[in-house]
């Protein structure tokens, strides 16, 4: 990108906020059940959280939560927190209440935006017996019968900011600058806990300017937003995006695919990114020969393996114009590369596409040194937009970052003589179901606290529908007795969903290397 085009850009998202409440009035920002938001309207509403949350003591750099599935409510409340430089710090909706409330304290989070209720969770219960002590008010999204004991509702939160003024409001969004931070991101790791990613307005704004331009989205295009808000995917590549280009945000909560259909024959939806998952569905749907789906125009993927009969599809049977893969991680603000829509559907189902303008890729050895075009090592990423840091924790962001600002990935992968990047392997073992990344380490630890458990090795597996599912390879204590079934069920009471493995496989010992390591090609090799 030119340096007169960054100079041409927001340097922060209340600055996004208000050039588009200008440039796009008229067009709708925001539509839900059929109610529609006017870009015009969004500051207003925005502001209105803002003073709230100045009226509570939320001063710049204070972090603000979220813990919710992707509704109107959820953008205006960030865009809420970001108008008042403080950072966003959003929550998977599928953790447990021990893992919500270790992201609540280990943030320092003062406020936190929460849905009482979704899917027959109830969060609030979730909650309470960890709720730590840093965390002051709750505020209750959505349609909520929750006791008013237990947080305040939107109205009675807004009503608060009666006590700030609106110009208050504006002199402190006019304060947030390009290397502010914006939002905390927890992502996990291959050992301990998740860890804060530390992104500024700048880097945000910077790359998915880049990412509108390549996908080509329009002002008028109607986006349905299924990835979830809480990450990057969702709300960077999702409703942020939107912003920049003046289209229109329709939140979905819960992916399924007749619902889905439905929406797009009814809302004339333009815009669909998502997994593979996503799409494999949609062509599997019976209905989907009768399904009008003349709308669609721009579809984006990624997270897994694409096979190119899949792009051909997606352009033929459901009508995509524009199909793409990326890859990103939440260490470099969740996009690195993107493929030209122009290109083959073998490199886009192949390859992740090359860098984005202002962003290096390099293949490295173990040594870290730079490799030639076509070698095989990790993936190190170096540029605008490399995360700040890990939240208080320099030594994994040293461990991270190398002295000569190299991200390590942790992926590995190999570059063509044209720069795309095409990932190999995972050096970490990571393996991603649906979409979501699963790290074995941080599963390993949470089936551990089982009382059953002597040891366990967690593997991604192939799975037809999720493209990998976990397999956790149990050895059991002396005398326990426990079944396939039985652990499965402890887990989905004791982690996030996606995290719980979808196999156990018994063994009286797992195998070691001669490092005394588990082999764990030995045992991918059983499922091969």
């Amino acid at each position: 990108m030119t340096s007169s085009l960054q100079q041409s850009l927001p340097r922060s998202i209340p600055q996004l906020l208000f050039n588009a409440s200008v440039q796009h009035a008229g067009r709708t920002a925001i539509e839900e059940h059929g109610q529609c938001i006017d870009y015009s309207e969004l500051p207003r509403l925005a502001l209105g959280v803002t003073r709230s949350l100045m009226a509570q003591g939320i001063g710049k750099g204070d972090r603000v939560a979220i813990w919710a599935p992707n509704g109107r409510d959820w953008i205006i409340a960030a865009l809420g927190i970001h108008c008042a430089g403080a950072v966003m710090v959003p929550i998977n909706t599928r953790m447990k209440g021990p893992e919500a409330a270790d992201i609540l304290l280990r943030s320092g989070s003062r406020l936190l935006f929460v849905q009482p209720s979704f899917l027959g969770t109830d969060y609030l219960a979730l909650l309470a017996p960890y709720r730590p002590a840093s965390l002051k008010c709750l505020v209750l999204l959505g349609e909520t019968t929750a006791a008013s004991s237990a947080g305040l509702d939107w109205d009675g939160f807004v009503a608060i900011g009666a006590a700030t003024s609106e110009s208050a409001a504006l002199l402190r969004a006019a304060s947030v600058n390009s290397d502010d931070l914006s939002d905390l991101l927890f992502t996990s790791g291959t050992t301990g806990k998740p860890k804060g990613v530390m992104s500024a307005h700048g880097q945000t704004i910077r790359a998915f300017s880049e990412y509108v331009s390549v996908i080509g989205l329009q002002a008028g295009d109607r986006y349905l937003v299924i990835n979830p808000f809480f990450h990057a995917f969702g709300y960077k590549a999702g409703w942020l995006t939107c912003l920049l280009a003046g289209a229109t945000i329709l939140p979905h909560p819960v992916f399924d695919a007749e619902a889905v259909f439905q929406r797009i024959a009814a809302e004339r939806i333009t815009v669909l990114p998502g997994p593979p998952t996503l799409y494999l569905s949609m062509l599997a749907h019976p209905k989907l020969a009768e399904t009008d789906l003349s709308s669609l125009r721009i579809a984006v993927t990624g997270a897994a393996t694409v096979p190119p009969i899949l792009i051909e599809r997606m352009r033929s049977e459901l009508g995509f114009a524009v199909v793409t893969t990326a890859y990103g991680l939440t260490e470099c603000g969740g996009l690195a590369t993107i493929c030209d829509p122009a290109d083959s559907a073998t490199i886009i189902a192949s390859t992740s596409g090359r860098a984005i303008p202002g962003t290096e890729v390099s293949i490295r050895d173990p040594q870290n040194r730079a490799l030639p075009a076509g070698s095989t090592g990790e993936i190190c990423l170096r540029g605008f937009h490399v995360m700040q840091g890990y939240f208080e924790d320099p030594q994994a962001t040293a461990e991270t970052i190398d002295s000569e600002g190299w991200l390590h990935t942790g992926d590995i992968g190999q570059q063509d003589a044209a720069g795309n990047l095409r990932i190999t392997d995972r050096l970490k073992d990571m393996f991603i179901v649906g979409g979501f990344n699963c790290y074995p380490a941080e599963i390993e630890a949470g089936l551990m606290e089982h009382p059953g458990i002597a040891q366990v090795a967690v593997i991604g597996i192939p799975d037809a529908r999720m493209g990998e599912v976990g397999c956790a390879c149990v050895v059991l204590r002396h005398g326990v007795q426990l079944d396939e079934a039985g652990l499965i069920q402890w887990a989905r009471e004791h982690m996030a969903n996606y995290k719980v493995p979808r196999v156990v496989r018994f063994h009286d010992a797992l195998p070691v290397n001669a490092s005394n390591k588990v082999a764990k090609n030995e045992l991918r090799a059983g499922f091969m």
